[in-house]
């Protein structure tokens, strides 16, 4: 395995002789071989935190001993599995959905089902596709005390309990940090197993780790090779002190030389067959580097267009297999925009991509100068979520007729909802970024007709424009909206509700969560001095037509 030619970096438009001279004199290589938390902290309580989240770097190797036992374990307890279903959000859930798009599961293996949505349809919808009997839940969580992943464990837990004959632990596992609460609930209800991940891991780094390599066992996939990979490649970085040899590094160099010099707008140019691992490149990069005004802003599934629709703002990355055309992202090199061409040999390099973007986001974080491990604001739309919820405030929309409007602004008559799209994209200066954020079932047609209009505020306004959907965005793109710099004009979508979900044990809902959610991010993001304007659609299918010709109509 020759992962020097396999995974390759070619980068057009800048020039990063002063940033990589300041990496030789500061010894970065040595220093994030050594771990060593003062790359990003003059302050010792600060290191001493970092310190306790870089367990990373090694898991790879540590987790090599274990690759075998883990996937006879797989095998053994999917015999009479039909479907498992991953119940988590953000660092405990991208990782597997990445896996299981892009490497396929082996014969007679259970199909993956990530559910990572609050939203009563998503619910609904899973579980009217599975066959209980048959289905292996994973409640994935490194807290252990995740709302959305309890509520949804709840959910199912209870269907078990309803059905005669259905042992209800036997078809949970449980993947948390030691002594969570999740950790002792687990052993309370009888799963059938529970994997305690190392706590030296953070969610968004823990791709390489239990909440990545538990889900791909169970769906067969090799994780000797993924592993085996990540480890090689993790050897050749953090020993490698040459940088024009070290891709991964060169790579975050130029993410936070480039960020730095205005080009923030990180557009992921991903080809077919490696689209999947844009989502969870995006909350690496934005939950990483999005705090004390700073940041970059990741673009995933964006559309790529004529070149002259994109502003100074913008930095190309290209990401392909080797047997794959690039031929976007030469077309933007070639009309002066800076890119970055990534290549990887074969599907099972992801392992080795994994660890080169983990390097890559904690490289551009000491470029940065900010601390790319914590997450100072992801609780500040939690806290405010818990207090609509204690508060019964929420204003909820279960009622799916009661609208006499496709689309709406709330708590306003006076506005059309065309003048208060058209108002607020006005308002935009030439380097700030649109944000749309649609708290509804996250299916191919809605997602869909989001891209279209993704696509046609971009055209019209030449701004970057991003897609996430709520609630799992919250724990991603969420820091930077709220701690990266004030250059977001944030649109949020939520909708009526037809159905709706008990969630057991809880005086609230799935639908009451959900716009509890909603309105917990809108307050936080108001409090931060964001702007945002809110949408109400009384069907979501309808309502982003509406909203596609609004758009479609701007000047």
């Amino acid at each position: 395995m020759d992962l020097a030619s396999d995974l390759t970096m070619q980068v057009t438009g800048f020039d990063g002789s002063e940033i990589e001279g300041r990496a030789v004199t500061e010894r970065l290589v040595q220093r994030l071989s050594d771990a060593d938390a003062s790359l990003w902290a003059d302050n010792e309580t600060e290191q001493q935190e970092i310190a306790s989240c870089l367990g990373w770097l090694r898991v790879p190797e540590r987790l090599r001993r274990e690759a075998s036992e883990l996937s006879d374990w797989g095998a053994r307890t999917t015999g009479n599995v039909d479907d498992v279903v991953l119940l988590g959000m953000g660092g405990s859930s991208l990782a597997p959905e990445v896996m299981a798009a892009m490497l396929p599961a082996a014969p007679g293996r259970p199909k993956l089902t990530v559910l990572d949505s609050t939203d009563p349809a998503s619910v609904l919808r899973v579980s009217d596709a599975i066959d209980l009997s048959r289905t292996l839940f994973i409640v994935a969580s490194k807290s252990g005390h995740t709302t959305e992943t309890c509520a949804l464990y709840a959910a199912f837990r209870r269907q078990y309990t309803c059905q005669a004959g259905l042992d209800a632990g036997s078809h949970f596992i449980a993947i948390t940090d030691p002594g969570t609460a999740l950790a002792n609930r687990a052993a309370r209800d009888g799963f059938a197993r529970i994997f305690l991940n190392d706590p030296q891991i953070g969610g968004r780094y823990s791709a390489l780790s239990y909440f990545g390599l538990v889900p791909s066992a169970l769906i067969g996939l090799d994780v000797a090779d993924l592993l085996a990979r990540a480890h090689e490649f993790g050897r050749m970085t953090l020993s490698e002190t040459d940088l024009h040899a070290n891709g991964a590094i060169r790579l975050g160099l130029a993410l936070g030389a480039l960020a730095k010099d205005g080009r923030d707008k990180i557009t992921l140019a991903c080809s077919v067959r490696t689209q999947a691992i844009g989502a969870w490149i995006e909350q690496l990069l934005a939950e990483s580097t999005g705090k004390q005004g700073r940041g970059i802003v990741p673009v995933d599934g964006e559309p790529l267009s004529s070149p002259f629709v994109y502003g100074d703002d913008r930095l190309f990355v290209g990401i392909y297999m080797d047997d794959e055309p690039a031929g976007d992202v030469e077309v933007l090199a070639q009309a002066g925009h800076p890119v970055i061409r990534l290549s990887i040999g074969d599907a099972y390099d992801l392992g080795a991509e994994f660890f080169r973007w983990e390097v890559a986001t904690a490289v551009a974080g000491w470029v940065l100068e900010i601390n790319p491990f914590d997450q100072p604001n992801v609780e500040e739309s939690k806290a405010n979520t818990s207090r609509v919820l204690e508060a019964e405030d929420v204003a909820s929309h279960v009622s799916a007729g009661a609208a006499t409007s496709l689309l709406r602004v709330p708590d306003t008559e006076k506005l059309s909802v065309a003048n208060a799209v058209k108002t607020f994209l006005s308002s935009a200066a030439s380097t700030d970024y649109v944000s749309i954020q649609a708290y509804i079932d996250r299916t191919g047609s809605h997602e869909a007709a989001l891209r279209r209009i993704q696509s046609a505020i971009r055209d019209r306004s030449k701004l970057a424009t991003t897609l996430g959907f709520g609630p799992r965005f919250l724990h991603s793109t969420g820091q930077l909206h709220k701690g990266g710099p004030n250059s977001g004009l944030f649109i949020q979508l939520t909708a009526d509700h037809p159905q709706d979900v008990e969630v057991p044990g809880e005086p609230y809902s799935f639908a009451t969560l959900i716009d509890a959610q909603a309105q917990g991010d809108l307050q936080s993001l108001q409090a931060k001095g964001r702007r945002v304007l809110s949408l109400v659609m009384s069907e979501p299918r309808q309502g982003l037509v509406e909203l596609a010709a609004i758009v479609g109509s701007l000047p």
